[in-house]
């Protein structure tokens, strides 16, 4: 942990980063130094920025008493992160902490495997707060079994539907148990005009261009499709996309379009048009995270101040509650903490950064970097609600911190909002019914070299099958080009890492 002169709590990269040291630990040797828990720790932290301008000092000075340490943040703006992380890495101007959260990118992926970054596993027990990161999460946040970071430890299973219960309750609707219900409320919002204008121009589902966080991915689990790929008992493995629970939501889809109960334009809308469209009334499904439900009934407040919302997480495609299943994003992994060490010269500055990480993990320092200073940012009540009370100044000085927080559940303090509340209560409940991805944390150099390429293909056939633009052959078609522009070689890669890990 090198320590840096003057105190800069905001900086942003122009191109690689340059971070100046002065001093050191105790010893140069690796495992040198003295670790003092007590000692007061400069820390530098490269993290990625999700808003549009960095916080202000005002949590942070609080967060830097919590944890008794001066933190000096380089923020990269979330849309050159890939750009930027990718030069950093090149050039090795990195800081004490660096945030990565795009884990398939091959120049990250490679770095870790490298030995450029501290290997954490063997010291996560000497701290509570991390010791309690359970076996799975540090399975699945490995590389090659080794763990390069503390892991952003996120929701298992976020996602579920989204529905108008102001529609449902004036069609005389129930919330939908099955697919086959889903299909016939999305018919029902198109054609039984249920917002009452007298004019055709509602559908019941309103999507965008993404299968994986839009409405696609999250249908297949009502289908039974897998989590990016089925493991056999012998260890074969299989796509996602070869399996008939993946046609089957196709045909879903497709019958979805073919009738106009889906806005047309999905496949070219962006994330911000389909909740726009939500919130004036246009549609009244929407599918994605449950928590962005507040959002969404926020959003409509001046334009749709009827609205009634419904969140819905037990759906099945046999109504058979042993059927149930919702698949895991990432597998909970929304990426790592590392520790360079180039930064980071031996053991015991490794300690240090350690225990600010786990304080992090703390009530009040979860609760700081959720809603801020109590009496300024929020209030909360006896039962641990929290309400914001300023929201123009919440988000200038708190909302930047909530993608630093490495641990996002399990925590007393509470949103008060009740669409928020029950979607917490949603996805806490969904993660007894997650599918995992069994090879997420295998290693295939095929995936990291062509992942993106190969999806691509994978990507564009189910488009076009949906869409009408292509026949169930032309996707079968598609799908051995995908095998033999290097799937097969990938399948085999992660059949050989599945067997090692499993041995």
């Amino acid at each position: 942990m090198k320590r840096k002169g003057t105190k800069t709590a905001v900086l942003f990269l122009c191109c690689a980063l340059l971070l100046t040291a002065c001093g050191g630990g105790q010893s140069t040797g690796e495992e040198g130094g003295t670790y003092d828990a007590n000692a007061k720790a400069t820390i530098t932290w490269l993290n990625i920025l999700h808003t549009a301008s960095p916080p202000t000092d005002t949590v942070l000075n609080k967060i830097e008493e919590k944890t008794n340490s001066d933190i000096q943040f380089s923020w990269i703006p979330d849309a050159s992160k890939e750009e930027r992380i990718n030069t950093a890495l090149a050039s090795d101007s990195l800081a004490d902490i660096v945030t990565l959260t795009i884990l398939d990118n091959s120049s990250v992926r490679n770095a870790l495997k490298s030995g450029m970054f501290w290997e954490v596993g063997p010291y996560l027990d000497e701290f509570p707060n991390l010791a309690k990161i359970s076996e799975d999460t540090r399975k699945s946040a490995s590389i090659g079994g080794k763990l390069y970071g503390i892991p952003f430890q996120k929701d298992l299973a976020r996602n579920g539907v989204t529905i108008r219960k102001d529609w449902l309750d004036k069609l005389g609707l129930e919330p939908p148990k099955t697919t086959d219900d889903l299909m016939a409320i999305a018919k029902a919002f198109t054609e039984q005009d249920p917002d009452g204008n007298g004019v055709n121009d509602t559908t019941g589902f309103v999507d965008r261009n993404d299968l994986i966080y839009g409405a696609f991915k999250t249908l297949g689990s009502y289908f039974g499709v897998p989590n990016n790929w089925k493991v056999s008992e012998d260890g074969k493995l299989t796509p996602e996309f070869e399996t008939q629970e993946y046609v089957d939501t196709m045909d879903f889809m497709k019958k979805l379009f073919d009738n106009g109960y889906i806005n047309k334009d999905f496949a070219v809308t962006a994330k911000t048009d389909q909740q726009q469209k939500f919130a004036q009334g246009k549609a009244g499904i929407y599918v994605g995270a449950l928590f962005d439900s507040k959002n969404l009934f926020n959003m409509a407040k001046g334009i749709q101040d009827d609205m009634e919302l419904e969140i819905v997480n037990n759906i099945t495609s046999t109504g058979n509650e042993s059927d149930r299943a919702i698949w895991a994003a990432n597998n909970g992994i929304g990426g790592l903490l590392s520790f360079p060490r180039s930064e980071v010269e031996n053991e015991a500055e490794l300690k240090r950064i350690l225990k600010f990480i786990n304080d992090l993990h703390d009530e009040d320092a979860f609760a700081l970097m959720t809603y801020g200073v109590e009496g300024v940012h929020y209030t909360v009540d006896d039962t641990k609600a929290a309400t914001i009370t300023d929201t123009d100044l919440w988000q200038q000085e708190v909302q930047p911190f909530a993608s630093s927080r490495p641990k996002e559940y399990g925590y007393t303090i509470h949103d008060a909002d009740p669409l928020k509340k029950k979607a917490d209560q949603l996805i806490k409940e969904n993660a007894k019914y997650a599918v995992l991805n069994p090879a997420y944390s295998l290693e295939s150099e095929t995936f990291t070299t062509q992942g993106s390429e190969l999806q691509k293909i994978i990507t564009d056939a189910t488009y076009k099958y949906i869409l009408g633009e292509s026949s169930l052959e032309e996707f079968k078609a598609a799908l051995e080009n995908w095998r033999n522009s290097g799937g097969n070689r990938m399948i085999e890669e992660y059949e050989a890492a599945y067997k090692e890990v499993n041995s």
